[in-house]
């Protein structure tokens, strides 16, 4: 089969590979669509998450939608051929501490597909057990299913914000994540929300999404409020100087819940300043069983997904879609690739 392949920074090639082998309990499946995630960036740009890399050329990808092509040892008919799922990429071990407490995104056995050295969904074909497909409503195509994994990003965030009603709210960085954290912020009830974003097209973009107000920086959510502050900062840049802004953007005794990755794997606060405060910090990990949630919220126009996929590839056209993206040209947002072909 095609594939996509990182090699060393900045590094895609588009390969000829083996087709994957589904080990017991394993479906095949033929993959749609798949989201380029910030976290795909990292190891695009600088080859690492972290201590997290590989020293073997890899497939990254986790936002994705498939259809079975392969059911195996399943009865027939149990996964039609043909039949659309989201694919929650988080395979948890089940039986740790964290997973039996309901934290299955924080499990350390953890197997996360598109994180080394579990490859991803950047190819014609992947396997995932039946219990990690989400069937999709009618009416839901590939590029939805796709989305459905930031959405989810995004609700999980907002479960650690305990946002209460109208709760004045500042999001930083309005990348994916940050544009649906804007909008779950908006259904969970929060009263003003102010988006900041150095990028004037996504600015106009929060705006269009339900913004009451817009920055180019997070002094100027402390000009929106007289200087108090907003209750709850949601933080989805990829600086380490985001969480220090969220910190002098959020009030006295408020809460920060930070979803975004830094890049060089560093941040730091002025201690003086979130001691004072009395801060509440959150750090959000991935997320835990939200996809019915998620889908709910689509399905009820709480969320608008079309907006945030501004560009289509095909999938040897990959290096020039993580290009695109990670230079922020052309007005970016999202950029979905189609292994299949394009819609």
């Amino acid at each position: 089969m095609k594939a996509v392949r990182l090699h060393g920074v900045r590094d895609l090639r588009f390969e000829q590979v083996p087709d994957p082998t589904p080990a017991p309990g394993e479906v095949v499946l033929a993959v749609k669509a798949v989201g380029v995630c910030g976290s795909d960036l990292h190891h695009y740009l600088e080859g690492s998450i972290g201590a997290i890399h590989s020293e073997e050329p890899f497939v990254l990808g986790h936002e994705f939608a498939a259809e079975v092509v392969d059911g195996g040892a399943l009865p027939p008919g149990a996964l039609p051929p043909g039949t659309l799922f989201a694919v929650d990429p988080n395979r948890s071990c089940g039986t740790c501490e964290w997973c039996r407490d309901g934290h299955t995104n924080l499990c350390p056995e953890v197997r996360f597909t598109g994180v080394p050295p579990y490859q991803g969904a950047l190819a014609e074909y992947t396997c995932a057990r039946p219990e990690e497909l989400v069937a999709l409503p009618e009416g839901f195509d590939a590029t939805t299913g796709a989305l459905l994994e930031p959405l989810g990003v995004a609700i999980h965030a907002l479960d650690l914000a305990r946002l209460k009603p109208m709760a004045s709210v500042a999001v930083l960085g309005l990348g994916a994540i940050g544009a649906l954290m804007l909008q779950v912020a908006r259904s969970c009830g929060a009263g003003r929300i102010v988006a900041v974003d150095p990028l004037a097209y996504r600015r106009r973009l929060a705006s269009e999404l339900g913004a009451d107000a817009v920055a180019a920086d997070a002094a100027g959510v402390l000009v929106e409020t007289d200087g108090r502050g907003v209750d709850v900062v949601l933080e989805a840049t990829n600086s380490p100087d985001g969480p220090q802004h969220a910190a002098e953007a959020v009030r006295v005794g408020g809460r920060l819940v930070l979803v975004g990755i830094p890049t060089g794997n560093r941040f730091a606060f002025d201690a003086a300043l979130v001691r004072r405060k009395g801060l509440t910090i959150k750090m959000s990990r991935r997320m835990r069983h939200v996809y019915p949630r998620a889908i709910a919220m689509v399905q009820a126009g709480k969320v608008r997904l079309d907006p945030l996929a501004t560009h289509r590839f095909d999938l040897a056209s990959t290096p020039e879609a993580f290009a695109l993206q990670a230079d922020y040209l052309d007005e970016v947002v999202k950029s979905l690739i189609h292994p299949a072909g394009l819609p």
